[in-house]
């Protein structure tokens, strides 16, 4: 009798949770959007164990687009936190994600504890926009940063001997220079200007200001909450508890709405809102630095995007019938130019193997360099405006040690036997003979970087020559030079996915993702057997958000990388 009682239990518990949380009539959906913005949820081991109810911009969309057709849902109440990516194509790509949502008729309300100007650009997309009575709105404007790391080393006798492709291939000026090129600074002051307009503008819009309105508004930043609510920010100053008295939509002739928290409505099957998808639609992710071999898990840099991965997922992609179109979606600064001339080359078999399959690139935060170059085989490159990308190029060098060591009384001797056996000596400079082969390999592997995108976009290489030379554009700044097709998100890349492989615009699509998560088990086996991550992580436990990054870019030749193998890969610095 007690085993029916507990097997009874059991079968009624996975019904329970099989069948997904309910959903009350007339319930507001609470987003919460903050913290790194994943495209997915992070399958290294902390994020299989703690990641179950992670907030990633893929749940975001989901909720969003849910929500749209679900009848109980009246609302959305938005509560951005700490955005801590330095970049912008997420964050644009949810904000479309809520101007979408508000063209189903449902209203958007956002409650700022605190605003940036990330999290207030974010808000700015709602219906009305209420902040903390005691909180400022932190909106000032844009500035770039970066790291030059050449005093210290010359300071230690460490020597950076590299070379570059392009004057605006900066990867190495971090290591190289006291400061800024000409070219360097030319290309970040495009940059912040570019993404400075994208936010005023969208300010502007949303709050229905003008741009000069805005720019005078962002030069008076940051500001009071009172301040913030007379220069037309916000709507008004309120504590959460009070929003339901002041927003209609957030009130029933019982009192407020029920409401639901976004870790909880993910769980709400699609099917019960009347998404019915009848084709299929692959999502391949590349997001990470690329490098050859397995994908795994930096504790710096965070995901690594391996290449032996990338083929088999391409692979499997390929062999499957039933999948309609392809939308390979890019989050990568780059890195080995082996590796991401490997994932080119088995994307353009696939692309060449069924050409009535579109093979779209969708790109996020980042798709430079390496990132860039493995979008290229696609048909189409749809990109946010303020999507990094471009930064065509190549560098390739070593940090020589010797020196240093020699100020602490380390002596060092090399014994080889060849004449370049000892290009890659972690103690002395390249020979004159020796940096006239790296350059002459780096020169030939540029030649065909250019000559593939020239294909890729229909341009001659000067054309594509005088756009590259490394450096990176916006995405709106990628489309007026040729370089990407469309502006959007994932969604508008699934959408003209589906207008290409003949998919009525209507009708729902299956979105099959690849590469699968991976087990707890892969996750601990890949993380106690990689030497490549091998006893770095008490690096990251240094540093953490911007820190952390720059820490992994800085250290990523000597952790990721094959010794002496020149990088396609973006250089490190952000703008706030």
């Amino acid at each position: 009798m007690t085993a029916l009682v507990v097997m009874a239990g059991a079968v009624f518990l996975y019904v329970l949770v099989a069948r997904g949380p309910s959903v009350p009539d007339r319930a507001a959906l609470v987003l919460r959007p903050g913290g790194e913005l994943l495209d997915v949820r992070s399958d290294d081991v902390v994020g299989q164990v703690l990641g179950r109810d992670v907030t990633t911009l893929g749940s975001l969309l989901d909720a969003l687009r849910k929500a749209a057709r679900d009848p109980r849902i009246v609302a959305v109440v938005l509560r951005p936190s700490a955005l801590e990516s330095p970049l912008w194509g997420k964050v644009q790509e949810l904000r479309d994600a809520i101007l979408a949502f508000r063209r189903s008729g449902k209203p958007v309300v956002a409650y700022l504890e605190y605003g940036g100007d990330r999290e207030y650009y974010l808000a700015s997309a709602a219906d009305q926009v209420f902040l903390l009575p005691t909180s400022p709105l932190d909106l000032t404007g844009l500035a770039s940063y970066e790291v030059f790391l050449r005093g210290a080393l010359d300071k230690i006798g460490a020597y950076p001997d590299f070379l570059q492709i392009g004057a605006y291939k900066t990867a190495p000026n971090q290591l190289t220079q006291t400061g800024f090129t000409p070219a360097h600074r030319e290309m970040l002051e495009s940059l912040n200007r570019d993404l400075y307009d994208q936010l005023v503008r969208g300010i502007a819009e949303a709050r229905r200001q003008t741009i000069g309105e805005v720019r005078a508004r962002l030069d008076q930043g940051p500001f009071a909450p009172e301040a913030a609510r007379r220069a037309g920010l916000v709507d008004d100053l309120a504590y959460l508890d009070q929003l339901d008295d002041r927003v209609a939509a957030l009130r029933t002739p019982a009192g407020a709405v029920a409401l639901v928290e976004g870790s909880v409505y993910q769980r709400i099957d699609a099917r019960d809102v009347g998404i019915r998808p009848t084709s299929r639609v692959a999502v391949l992710y590349a997001a990470g630095v690329i490098t050859s071999g397995r994908s795994a898990y930096d504790p710096v840099n965070g995901p690594v995007v391996g290449s032996d991965t990338m083929v088999e997922q391409i692979q499997r992609i390929r062999a499957d019938d039933s999948i309609r179109a392809i939308v390979l979606r890019v989050d990568s600064p780059g890195g080995s130019s082996v590796a991401s001339d490997v994932i080119w080359r088995e994307l353009m078999i696939t692309r060449d193997a069924a050409p009535s399959r579109p093979l779209i690139a969708s790109m996020s935060d980042l798709a430079a360099s390496g990132g860039y170059y493995i979008a290229m085989p696609a048909h189409a490159i749809v990109a946010q405006p303020g999507t990094l990308t471009g930064s065509i190029g190549v560098f390739g060098g070593k940090i020589a040690l010797g020196g240093a060591l020699a100020r602490f009384g380390v002596g060092t001797e090399t014994v080889s036997s060849g004449r370049n056996a000892d290009i890659d000596s972690p103690f002395a400079p390249f020979t004159p003979e020796q940096r006239d082969k790296l350059m002459a390999y780096m020169e030939d592997f540029y030649a065909g970087f250019v000559q593939k995108a020239a294909m890729a976009r229909h341009a001659t290489p000067a054309q594509i020559d005088a756009v590259a030379r490394g450096r990176v554009w916006t995405g709106r700044q990628a489309q007026q030079q040729g370089l990407v097709d469309a502006l959007g998100g994932l969604d508008a890349a699934i959408a003209l996915a589906k207008r290409r492989a003949g998919i009525p615009a209507g009708e729902d699509v299956e979105l099959v993702v690849y590469p699968p998560r991976r087990s707890l088990y892969d996750a601990l086996t890949e993380q106690i057997g990689s030497a490549r991550v091998a006893g770095w992580s008490e690096w990251g436990a240094l540093a953490a958000g911007a820190d952390a990054r720059a820490l992994g870019a800085l250290t990523a030749p000597v952790r990721l990388f094959r010794r002496g193998e020149p990088l396609a890969l973006m250089p490190y610095g952000f703008v706030r």
